[in-house]
This record gives C-alpha cells, sequence and structure tokens, in this order.
C-alpha cells in the first residue's frame, strides 16, 4: 500500500513540474468557454529557473476583445493596440522570483464563431534570455489554447 502511495505523490509531483509553463485558463481553471461571451482569463506564469521572471508578455488571439485588466500590484502594464483601438499585446514588468508564480487577471469578450484561441506568451528573465511559450516547439514550449464552442 505505501509502494502505491509513493508512486501516486511521485507522479503527481513530476506531473506538476512537466505542467510548470505559462497558462491561459478562465477564471475557474478551464480551458475551454463559450462563444461571445464576456469572460475572466487568468494567466499563470511560473518562474521556472533559478533567477527572476521581469517580463511577461502576452499577444492576444485574433478576434478576443480585452475590456479591462485586473491592477496586479508590483508590476506596470503596457498594452499595444491595433488601428481599431483593440488590445493586440499586453506586457507586464516587475518580479516573480524562483519558485514563485503570479497570475495576471483579464477580462475578454470571445470571439463570435467557435474556434480554438491559441495564447503566446513570452516570459523575460533577469540575465535577458526568453523562453517562448508561442508552440514553436510545441513539445519543450507549447502555446496555452482555448477551446471557443
Amino acid at each position: 500500500m505505501i509502494h502505491h502511495y509513493v508512486l501516486a505523490s511521485f507522479a503527481a509531483l513530476w506531473l506538476s513540474f512537466a505542467a510548470a509553463h505559462a497558462t491561459v485558463r478562465t477564471e475557474t481553471g478551464l480551458a475551454e468557454s463559450t462563444i461571445a461571451a464576456s469572460e475572466t482569463y487568468r494567466l499563470n506564469v511560473p518562474t521556472e529557473k533559478e533567477i527572476s521572471t521581469t517580463a511577461v508578455r502576452l499577444v492576444i488571439p485574433a478576434g478576443v476583445t480585452i475590456t479591462r485588466f485586473q491592477v496586479m500590484p508590483g508590476f506596470t502594464r503596457t498594452v499595444k493596440t491595433n488601428a481599431a483601438g483593440l488590445v493586440t499585446e499586453v506586457t507586464w514588468k516587475g518580479r516573480i522570483g524562483p519558485m514563485e508564480y503570479a497570475r495576471f487577471f483579464f477580462s475578454a469578450r470571445n470571439p463570435d464563431k467557435a474556434s480554438t484561441l491559441t495564447w503566446k506568451v513570452y516570459q523575460t528573465y533577469s540575465d535577458g534570455s526568453v523562453v517562448a511559450w508561442d508552440d514553436t516547439d510545441p513539445a519543450q514550449f507549447p502555446a496555452s489554447k482555448t477551446t471557443v464552442k
């Protein structure tokens, strides 16, 4: 019995490390949402190195309309917009130390048709290195996805 418990604990620990990357989910933790719904999303960013994360850039998928951001103490936020005034990128600058994570909340309206949203996240560390969670290498650095149906 103890052997099974140890094995299950090891598997859970391994999965938590394997899944530790920047992800966008609904406020309730889901990877799916409803067509044209107003949704609160959360971007979860763990620091996976022995140095601090200093910036997080999120590229907003086409069809998503950002409506507001939750204030994140200790971080400054800048946005890029397109000609129509829609937010296309947001960057938070601050410090997420080793063995820490941060959650950035924002409200948005989903696209008017079924789709898969691909959230590209670029995580900058204090040494200037950038980890691109953008599906450039899906096995190593997957982009977060949300199914809208």
